[in-house]
């Protein structure tokens, strides 16, 4: 597949990318970071394993749907995480839950498509 049939997975991954990012570095401003440890460890995993995979769509990798495989599986581990959290009013979380979901549905769909 050439790089411009996962463009629309491409895209959610970059975006998870940065929302994981900023979610993480918002934990950590947030008063009592403790409890948030495992929520700032899965946005920091979440937006790596979304780097990596647009970067490997990006080549038309021959791994890309396994990867976007795992893609989906942190996104959505992290996105119920953050949901945790959202739940008790934190906006970043609330942020980030969604730009989870939204990145393992387009990992799911491309995995099943490639």
């Amino acid at each position: 597949m050439s790089h411009q049939q996962y463009q629309n997975c491409i895209e959610a991954c970059n975006a998870c990318a940065v929302i994981c990012n900023h979610c993480a570095i918002a934990c950590l401003n947030e008063e009592d970071v403790s409890h948030l440890k495992r929520c700032i460890h899965l946005d920091l995993e979440c937006a790596a394993i979304c780097r990596s995979a647009a970067e490997v769509m990006s080549l038309g990798g021959n791994y890309s749907e396994q990867l976007c495989r795992i893609c989906a599986e942190i996104c959505n581990v992290c996105g119920e995480e953050c949901e945790k959290h959202a739940q008790m009013g934190m906006e970043h979380c609330r942020e980030c839950a969604e730009a989870c979901r939204k990145c393992a549905q387009a990992c799911e769909e491309m995995a099943h498509v490639a």
